[in-house]
């Protein structure tokens, strides 16, 4: 199946759009209680909200780190059978920071679309709003 590719433009430096995406604690804000920490090989648990179906629980593994460019993760759990991978890539822009996702390895069939349509909505909607606000309003602190 082909991958969700998503992409965003932030009128933030990358540095900052990579603080959201590496730091424990502005992950927490922006997308789910976690145990981060950006080193190649690090395994750590992401916390959300149970479902029908999916204990809330996503098993992940660093696979790649280049900062402030690149970092690359494993994530498995609820319907997932079997590993998919997650690639943010982030490209320094003359008014910011360009963003792009890509979530790779989703199974075949049903199950499958089914995952897809649902994981797309749920990381385009972290794209549009959750993820800018919370840099937003970590520069603001530090400019404070």
């Amino acid at each position: 199946m082909a991958p969700i590719r998503l992409s965003a433009d932030y009128p933030y430096p990358v540095e900052s759009v990579w603080e959201a995406l590496t730091d424990p604690v502005a992950l927490r804000e922006w997308f789910t209680d976690n145990d981060f920490k950006p080193i190649e090989g690090h395994e750590f648990t992401l916390r959300m909200p149970p479902r029908p179906g999916f204990d809330g629980v996503v098993n992940c593994r660093v696979l790649r780190v280049d900062p402030p460019r690149l970092l690359s993760y494993s994530w498995t759990g609820g319907w997932l059978k079997q590993p998919t991978t997650v690639t943010w890539t982030l490209t320094a822009t003359p008014g910011g920071t360009h963003l792009e996702l890509e979530h790779d390895g989703l199974e075949q069939g049903v199950l499958g679309r089914l995952l897809k349509v649902m994981l797309r909505g749920g990381w385009g909607g972290m794209l549009r709003k959750a993820l800018p606000r919370t840099v937003a309003r970590r520069r603001g602190q530090k400019d404070a």
